[in-house]
């Protein structure tokens, strides 16, 4: 905050200038008036002696040099000491230090905001410092997960391409399941590079949303329709629930939402650990927003995770073993997609029983235009 109290400079310009001009012309007046009523009588004002006068000049240039020198030092310490300390700022923000703190060091109004703007620029600095170390962080640990998660399915399909070259596999029925399994892994690859080039788009806005007036109960119903061809095939029980009316529509991506519902739902398929293993769909409507509920009987999330597992690379898995998998950005992606459509997501968890993740979109309102078109 601006020190509105403090003297402008322009001010303390013209208080120096008083200082040297004006008060010495003061003095030697107020001395040289002293000076006439206790002179002698015999010499009148005209004919003063000359060293009268070489007294009064030195005393009016001894005057002149005294103020000048109080003004000098006045002005330096309100303004050339701080721009020294200013300068030592410049210098450590150039050099790349930024761990200290500027404050105001003058009365000077000017000064003053000069130096809260150099704080600001050294705190903006080292916020933009630590979030490029915080990214740099983060890329590290992609590329370490990206490469772990690769790694696994690599080394099964080099395995069983293998048998297969080797004549392992004897039998149809054995060269038919190593095949099944290199294309199952193979897919797994391409799902894990599909995932890390979408997040990449998103994350700097480079996808263009195709935003469209659709029908909750419809775009819905064909969702879990698709996620449970797939489900069964990983015998995974899907009960869905719709309690939206049939007329309410929403504004939104048909590819992107139908992309961040498949992530929760195999977010949630990583960490079944039951049998039989279930996930619940719910469809509810809650005044101006269409809530959808996911929960899942896996073995949960610990509260200490849950309030993290939307962040980008987080994993609440540290083992990473290859049947979870993954490379921590599939629930960041659910995010950022239900921001870009001015909804959000959260989550609630037990451990041992299971989670639940919701997230709300905003209803389609029929604009004033449009009600008229329909009448």
């Amino acid at each position: 905050m601006s020190n509105e109290n403090g003297m402008s400079l322009n001010n303390r310009i013209r208080i120096a200038f008083c200082l040297v001009v004006l008060v010495p012309l003061v003095l030697t007046g107020i001395i040289f008036v002293l000076f006439l009523q206790h002179a002698d009588p015999v010499y009148p004002v005209p004919m003063l002696r000359s060293d009268i006068w070489f007294t009064v000049i030195v005393v009016f240039v001894g005057i002149l040099i005294l103020t000048s020198v109080i003004a000098a030092v006045w002005i330096y310490h309100q303004i050339a000491t701080p721009l020294a300390e200013l300068k030592w700022a410049a210098r450590n923000i150039r050099d790349g230090n930024l761990d200290f703190t500027i404050d105001p060091m003058s009365n000077i109004r000017e000064v003053n905001e000069l130096s809260e703007d150099f704080e600001e620029m050294r705190l903006r600095l080292k916020e933009s410092a630590e979030e490029k170390l915080e990214g740099d962080k983060e890329s590290k640990e992609l590329i370490s997960n990206i490469s772990h998660d690769l790694r696994t399915p690599i080394t099964a399909i080099k395995g069983y391409a293998l048998g297969l070259i080797e004549g392992v596999a004897t039998t149809p029925e054995k060269q038919a399941h190593y095949i099944h399994t290199i294309y199952n892994k193979a897919n797994d690859m391409d799902k894990l590079i599909d995932e890390l080039t979408i997040y990449s788009r998103l994350d700097t806005n480079r996808i263009p949303y195709t935003f469209a007036r659709l029908n909750v109960s419809d775009y819905f119903g064909d969702c879990i329709e698709d996620l449970r061809v797939d489900l069964q095939a990983q015998d995974i029980g899907l009960v869905y629930q719709n309690d939206v009316a049939d007329d309410v529509m929403m504004i939104a991506d048909a590819e992107q939402l139908k992309r961040a519902v498949n992530n929760v739902v195999s977010n949630a398929v990583k960490y079944m650990d039951k049998q039989p293993a279930m996930i619940h769909v719910r469809l509810r409507d809650v005044g101006d927003f269409i809530q959808v509920e996911f929960e899942d009987n896996g073995k949960g999330i610990a509260q200490r995770d849950l309030v993290r597992i939307f962040d980008r690379f987080y994993r609440t898995d540290a083992s990473r073993n290859s049947r979870v998998g993954g490379s921590g950005i599939g629930l960041s992606i659910v995010k950022k997609i239900l921001e870009d459509h001015e909804g959000k997501v959260w989550a609630t968890s037990k451990e041992g029983v299971g989670t639940t993740i919701y997230f709300v979109l905003r209803k389609y309102v029929p604009a004033e235009a449009d009600a008229q078109e329909s009448e």
